[in-house]
């Protein structure tokens, strides 16, 4: 049995359905109650149709890994029973950690432990860096595999959080392996019906278009190319900090050239992404982004169509040529008058192709378990030669 704690996003429901599908495993979602030491047994969560993943809810603290609370929210004890509840034998089961704040259900887990890290935690505000770094401190001397999404990311848990290099299997984030293409792009697919009438050519960007878009960058874009059509595919609601990036976002989605058509299923993202005659990842260069891994990408690796970047992201910048870096609206601008000119047809289809077979969360999971097996063959090999020395005694 495999606990994956926790759910918080679709990224973590791919991850989890793609595990499942070889372990029995069960997500676990995060539900903020005030006493959750009250609760004696797991509510059953709806199960997640797509991907297929089964879910049960976990009792948290309201503000449980915020100080003064996380000490008296006692969620290692708390949490460690309801998922023992539900694994025949606990000593033979899995936790699967996604959070540094878990550290104390690590600690009391009577079983293995991975640590999945898919973002630079220590970089988020509510926490302080030295509280998190503590934490991933804790969660590394437990687990016998470490899985950062990230160079970065493995890099700041080797020097902060004391991480054994033997410890560490990055791995990306990635798609799903059903929206890989059959052969290379020979061009865009149909415009989905909400984007049917919108002109080509059409620039597209999916994802959440919030503070890690560079929105003035895009606005720039806009201008020097006005007969260039946008279609921003995700949840545009969340808050700008930054007043400048805010106005320029505000500017962008009242663009006539511009479709903004809100947030979509997971699952119906790949047909966006196939009709684009090319790919924009506007990231601005912040953390936690910066170090993290761009689900993004590889959604747009596997719908085979060129891809425009800037260096927000530092995994990127190890992607040429798959795709194409530019770091000012004017390089990027030119780069698109340059794939326009040329049909969007950038002469790395087929490279594409080829790379996007292993950027898939199926090939994710395969290469956790393996690993896996890896770290603890020596821990196996030490017992059984105790055992056959004890024998032989």
């Amino acid at each position: 049995m495999w606990h994956l704690l926790q759910i918080s996003g679709p990224l973590d429901c791919e991850f989890g359905a793609a595990l499942a599908e070889r372990v029995p495993l069960i997500g676990w979602q995060p539900e903020r109650v005030h006493f959750p030491h009250f609760r004696t047994a797991p509510a059953s969560a709806q199960p997640s149709p797509d991907p297929r993943l089964r879910v049960n809810k976990i009792p948290l603290l309201r503000g449980f890994a915020r100080w003064p609370l996380s000490a008296f929210a006692r969620t290692g004890l708390t949490v460690s029973r309801h998922l023992a509840s539900l694994s025949p034998d606990p000593s033979e089961a899995t936790l699967l950690c996604t959070s540094p704040f878990f550290a104390p259900v690590a600690e009391r887990w009577p079983g293995r432990v991975v640590y999945w890290l898919t973002d630079l935690i220590a970089h988020y505000g509510y926490a302080s860096f030295r509280q998190v770094a503590r934490l991933d401190e804790r969660l590394c001397r437990v687990a016998s595999l470490v899985c950062p999404n990230s160079e970065r990311i493995a890099s700041y848990l080797r020097g902060e959080a004391g991480c054994a290099q033997e410890k560490i299997c990055i791995l990306p984030n990635a798609t799903r392996a059903v929206n890989l293409l059959p052969q290379p792009s020979r061009g865009p697919a149909r415009l989905p019906a909400d984007l049917a009438d919108l002109p080509r050519p059409v620039a597209g960007v999916i994802g959440n278009l919030a503070s890690n878009m560079d929105w003035a960058y895009l606005e720039q874009l806009c201008v020097e190319l006005p007969g260039l059509h946008w279609a921003l595919v995700g949840p545009a609601d969340m808050d700008i900090p930054d007043l400048v990036q805010r106005e320029a976002r505000r500017r962008v989605l009242a663009l006539p050239q511009v479709r903004s058509v809100g947030r979509k299923p997971y699952g119906d993202l790949v047909h966006y992404a196939r009709s684009f005659d090319v790919a924009v990842l506007p990231y601005r260069r912040v953390e936690p982004t910066f170090s993290g891994s761009s689900t993004r990408f590889y959604e747009h690796l596997a719908a085979g169509r060129p891809i425009l970047a800037t260096r927000g992201l530092e995994e990127l910048v190890h992607k040429p040529p798959l795709l194409k870096l530019a770091d000012t609206a004017t390089e990027a601008a030119a780069a698109l008058r340059a794939l326009q000119a040329n049909a969007f047809d950038d002469g790395f289809a087929t490279q594409r192709w080829l790379a996007s077979q292993g950027g898939t969360w199926e090939e994710r999971a395969s290469t956790l378990l393996g690993a896996l097996e890896r770290a603890e063959a020596p821990k196996r090999s030490s017992m059984a030669c105790a055992l056959r020395e004890s024998t032989a005694s």
